[in-house]
């Protein structure tokens, strides 16, 4: 349910769904990041620039010359998008991974936590079928739920200074997949060759908010050898 909505600076406002953070609470997140972003398209609504969800947030900032923060407030307090039907339906994307030891950088870490051996964390991985939170920190990257709570893990002490591309990594009940080189503090259990993100296609990201993803285990040979189709 949205609690309240408040500016935040001179050209954003934030819609704040609570503190919870939970399938329920971000699939309303995601239905009025929906509605905005149809109601843009229809230009039902002028002047928003870019609109951001979280778990339990969403960021919209818009063009202040356009348009004011208190038209976009009764914009939403005035529509009931509860009820708004989108003929697009969520995906369910297949996303390979190897968990070869070479590219599970925290094999032990996670056997010595959970008590469970690697066959064992890597089963209840397949058999998990995840909720895509949100997407951000950097391009493209997907935040997953929820795993097992049995697989549940704190970031690492001290994040590495670089995590390699494709890198799928697991803290308390999410899981990411690193679209980038980057930093990170995240506990590596495998990684993927598929490209999620691609700024030269007009659909950048493959996954969405609100879409479901599947992992399948593959063999280093076959990520070696993989394409993106």
């Amino acid at each position: 349910m949205l609690k309240k909505i408040t500016n935040i600076g001179d050209c954003g406002i934030i819609c704040d769904f609570g503190d919870e953070v939970n399938k329920e609470t971000n699939k309303e997140v995601i239905q009025l990041f929906n509605f905005i972003k149809d109601s843009v398209k229809t230009k039902k609504i002028k002047g928003i620039l870019n609109y951001t969800p979280s778990y339990n947030k969403l960021i919209i900032n818009f063009e202040l010359g356009k348009i004011k923060s208190k038209k976009i407030i009764d914009f939403i307090k005035n529509s009931d998008y509860s009820k708004t039907i989108f003929s697009q339906k969520n995906k369910i994307i297949e996303i390979p991974i190897c968990y070869d030891e070479e590219f599970a950088l925290d094999l032990n870490r996670m056997e010595e936590k959970t008590k469970l051996n690697f066959r064992e964390i890597v089963k209840e991985h397949l058999n998990t079928d995840f909720f895509v939170y949100m997407i951000g920190f950097v391009p493209g990257q997907p935040f997953l739920g929820d795993i097992n709570r049995n697989l549940y893990h704190d970031r690492l002490d001290t994040p590495r200074i670089k995590i390699n591309k494709g890198s799928v990594g697991i803290v308390e009940k999410f899981c990411t997949i690193y679209t980038f080189e980057s930093p990170g503090g995240w506990n590596i259990i495998g990684k993927t060759p598929l490209d999620l993100f691609d700024i030269n296609k007009k659909k950048t990201s493959i996954l969405s908010p609100g879409d479901t993803v599947k992992f399948k285990s593959i063999t280093k040979k076959d990520l070696l050898y993989f394409k993106n189709e």
